[in-house]
Parts: C-alpha cells; sequence; structure tokens
C-alpha cells in the first residue's frame, strides 16, 4: 500500500505522464524506499534528454512533502548548486558533508571521516559518475577513497539508505575505467542489496534539440562499441546547435558574454596547453583585459587547498570567542552548515575581487587574492596566490617546482632546530601553500563535468579515425551535455558534419 501510495505521489509531480523507462524507474524507487532490508541502495543511470534530472526533482519533492528527511550531494561545489536548482532543496558537496577537520593543530592532520547521526534519511547523490574508488588526489580525506567512505558514512546511521545519479556515458574519474558508483557488481561488493533503474528513451520535448539528438548518437556509439568511424553530427534543422569558426570566434564569444554572462559561457579543450591559449586569447580580446590577474577575472582552483579555509575557520572561531568547528565533532545533520567551505578543491571556480603586494620570492611570483566562491553562496576569502599556474600548460606546479618551492621554504627555517618543528612552520607558511588556479574562461573537459552552462564552445582539436577510442567518446558526449541553451563547435570538421556528407 505504502509502495502503491509512493508511487503515486512521484507521478503526480513529475506533472506529465512518464515515458515506460521512468514509470518503471518510479516503481523502483518506491520498493527501494519500502524496502526492509536496513542495507539497501538504488542506482538511477540514465543519459541526457531521457528526464533523468526531471524524475529526481519529482522524488526530492516527493519525499518534502511526506516530510521525509534527506540530504542531497553531488561531487563538487558547481554540481551541488545545480542539482539544488534543479530540485529546489539546498544540497551540499560530498566531502563537505561527509568529513569533518581534525582538531587544527600545527601539523594539520587532515580530515576524517564524520560522524553520520542521521536517521531514516535518505541521501540522494547526482553526479555519481565523479565519484572515484582510488586514492588518488583524496590522501587528506578518511581512507583515501570516496566511495567507500560514502557508503561508510550512510549506512552507518540508523535507517538510511543511498541512491546515486548519474550516467554512465560521462567521463569516468581519473585513472578509471568506468565509474565504480554506477556499478551494481561495485555496490553489491558492499553486502548491499541494489536496486536499479535505467533510462534510456529520450523524451519527446527532447527531440527538437540538436544538443540531445547529437548527444544521443553518441552515447549509442558508446554502449554498442561502435568504433567504426568518428562521431557525424547534424547541424541542419537544429537551432542549438552550430559550427563556429575560428575568424568568428571572438564576436562568437563576445555575444555569448554580452547575452548568457562570463559565468553561463565556457570553452572546453582537450588539454590544458590548449585552455591556456584560449584563456590568454579570450582576455586579452574580447575582455580588453591587459594585466596577468584583475577584478572580475573568472579561475579556478587547480590543487586541492586546505590552509586558508582553515585560517577562515580559526578567525572566525577567534572573533567569536569559540573553539573551531572543525575541531569539533558536529553531528552535521541540518541545513546550517558551516559557512566556511571545508576546502578549496581541485576545480572549485572564483571570481577576483581584488589583487594586492604583488611580490616575487623563492624563484615564484605571488599575490594577496580576494576571492568570491559563486558555488558556495559567494563566499569571499583572501589568500596568498601563485601567479606562475596562470598560464602554465601544466596542470599545477609541477612535481620539480613543488620540490623547489619546499626547499626553498624550507631554507627560511633552517635557524629552528628539529626538523619536525620545521616541517611544522612549512606547513603553516602562507608561500607553500599558496593558492594555485588559472583563469576559468576554457577548461578542460574533466575540469568541466559536473557543471552546466548556458553556451558551451567545444574545441576537440585535429581528429583522425586512427584517434577514435572510447575514452574520446566518453569525453564528447560529456563536452555536448554540458550546455543547456546552446553548442558552438570551434572549427568542426566538414568531414564529422553529417549535412556536408
Amino acid at each position: 500500500m505504502m509502495t502503491d501510495a509512493l508511487t503515486d505521489m512521484v507521478t503526480r509531480e513529475l506533472g506529465f505522464a512518464p515515458t515506460a523507462d521512468q514509470r518503471k524507474a518510479i516503481a523502483t524507487f518506491a520498493s527501494f524506499m519500502t524496502a526492509r532490508s536496513d542495507m539497501a541502495a538504488m542506482l538511477m543511470r540514465g543519459s541526457a534528454g531521457t528526464g533523468k534530472t526531471t524524475l529526481a526533482s519529482a522524488i526530492v519533492r516527493s519525499l518534502a512533502a511526506l516530510r521525509w528527511r534527506m540530504v542531497l550531494l553531488a561531487p563538487t561545489g558547481r554540481a551541488a548548486k545545480v542539482f539544488a536548482l534543479n530540485a529546489g532543496h539546498r544540497a551540499y558537496t560530498i566531502h563537505r558533508r561527509i568529513y569533518r577537520q581534525k582538531a587544527l593543530r600545527a601539523d594539520m592532520g587532515g580530515f576524517s571521516l564524520n560522524n553520520n547521526l542521521h536517521s531514516d534519511t535518505l541521501f540522494v547523490v547526482d553526479e555519481a559518475s565523479m565519484i572515484a574508488n582510488s586514492s588518488a588526489g583524496e590522501a587528506a580525506f578518511g581512507s583515501g577513497c570516496l566511495l567507500d567512505d560514502l557508503v561508510e558514512y550512510v549506512y552507518s546511521g540508523r535507517n538510511c539508505r543511498l541512491m546515486l545519479i548519474g550516467d554512465r556515458a560521462q567521463l569516468p574519474p581519473v585513472g578509471e575505467a568506468e565509474s565504480p558508483a554506477l556499478s551494481a557488481g561495485v555496490m553489491e561488493g558492499y553486502g548491499l542489496t541494489v536496486f536499479e533503474a535505467e533510462l534510456d528513451e529520450v523524451m519527446r520535448q527532447g527531440n527538437g534539440s540538436g544538443i540531445l539528438f547529437n548527444a544521443t548518437v553518441i552515447r549509442r556509439m558508446i554502449t554498442h562499441d561502435e568504433l567504426t568511424g568518428l562521431p557525424m553530427i547534424a547541424f541542419k534543422g537544429f537551432a542549438d546547435i552550430c559550427i563556429v569558426n575560428g575568424d568568428e570566434l571572438i564576436e562568437a564569444l563576445a555575444s555569448s558574454y554580452s547575452r548568457a554572462g562570463t559565468d553561463e559561457t565556457i570553452v572546453i579543450t582537450r588539454s590544458n596547453k590548449r585552455a591556456v591559449v584560449y584563456n590568454r586569447g579570450i582576455r586579452a580580446m574580447v575582455l580588453g583585459r591587459e594585466e596577468e590577474l584583475t577584478t572580475g577575472d573568472m579561475v579556478m582552483v587547480v590543487k586541492n587547498n586546505y590552509h586558508w579555509t582553515e585560517n577562515e575557520r580559526r578567525a572566525e572561531a577567534a572573533a567569536a570567542g569559540t573553539e573551531a568547528a572543525g575541531g569539533k565533532d558536529s553531528d552535521d545533520g541540518g541545513d546550517d552548515a558551516e559557512a566556511v567551505p571545508a576546502f578549496l578543491a581541485n576545480g572549485d571556480r572564483a571570481v577576483v575581487r581584488r589583487v594586492r603586494r604583488c611580490r616575487e620570492l623563492y624563484g615564484f611570483r605571488f599575490a594577496d587574492v580576494t576571492f568570491s566562491l559563486p558555488d558556495y553562496d559567494d563566499y569571499e576569502l583572501t589568500a596568498t596566490t601563485l601567479l606562475d599556474t596562470l598560464a602554465s600548460e601544466a596542470p599545477a606546479l609541477t612535481r620539480e617546482q613543488n620540490e623547489q618551492l619546499f626547499n626553498a621554504v624550507m631554507d627560511d627555517y633552517a635557524d629552528v632546530p628539529l626538523k619536525a618543528d620545521r616541517i611544522r612552520k612549512l606547513k603553516q607558511d602562507p608561500y607553500f601553500n599558496a593558492l594555485q588556479v588559472k583563469h576559468a574562461y576554457a577548461v578542460t573537459c574533466h575540469k568541466a563535468q559536473g557543471g552546466q552552462w548556458a553556451h558551451v564552445y567545444v574545441d576537440q582539436g585535429y581528429m583522425t579515425d586512427d584517434m577514435l577510442t572510447p575514452a574520446y567518446l566518453h569525453w564528447l558526449y560529456t563536452a555536448f551535455t554540458r550546455a543547456t541553451e546552446k553548442l558552438m563547435l570551434v572549427n568542426w570538421p566538414a568531414t564529422q558534419n553529417a549535412d556536408a556528407q
């Protein structure tokens, strides 16, 4: 009886007659929510245009109306913001919700898994294809494996369960062949009873979209292993997808910035090197900016940084006359999460508000920069920032550059007798902990994943049939599906234009 009531409620909230796939997904969701197993999980997988986001939003509204406890999560700040806007309910980054910072000591002990004091709560995670199950870049957090920690956190609560939503055609986490969080086999390996729903049918209202039409073509090549030739893209009859030639690019970008806004326009490239070229050209020829970094610039964090948010928490705690929140075990149970982000994550976007005190030290250039973080309620933070990474073709400081900075800063503490004390000094040094950023008008696809923009420009670069791989198809599909209104393909070759054949 409860299953039927929940099915009817979600169907009503959907607001239109569901597709066959959506009906099955709703029935599966109702069975999942009423299952007696205390280790139940659900995977809802779906491609672009199948109504996955619409159905997830209807589910959230239904549970809210029923006063069912739930927490919405996503892997990145941008993805959490998009999820919240679509669902009409606050969403958090996974890291911010499931980890807590260890006691604020000089040795910066990192983040441990938080206590889940929730009960009878559904945790809904969007963009689950991005959740890694390896320790790459996650050593400071819990076990170092995000998926392991997420599962442990959720099911340590009383009668809590997990729903993972995502698209297997998108790029998997770096270093992994598939998205583990969307694999029933991987999730069953945790001892979970897994309910699965697959949305493949493109909704009728998506038939007039060139973005969705071509994304579906690419997805079919992925799912059917059709590596027979480069994707042929159709443009004729579609108003939301077009080719932009190089000599039209400056004018087109200026138009997008004017109509959609800088924050709703993005260029997606195949490499950091290409992104640097685009960022330099956009700033000089479209935005007319001569300074290396100036007020209004959109930048992206390119290496996880914990130092400056810790300083902010220390300052706020001192002002309030209380112990810093990061050093306490919070119940993490309400919507009043601390204002300061847990850390500045690789891929977080920021807007430059002020640039001061540019100087050169240790063979590098630094500035004190005040940023606002649009994906964290425009929180403002000031950090010593490396200028060298802005135009570097490397993703961040290279290994050699990191060693150079480490050794140079350590030399400044040569008068400290004990090595352990020198290391503590180093870990609190503002230059060693300088924020590494790049301009964010053009980014790689991995950096764009999880986000959506009104206007998206895609530059896939030179391609030949022998360069066709599953990784390329995942890249192209992910790039296409970042666009919500208009997709522009830069210098798209005639050999991949279905209308030119």
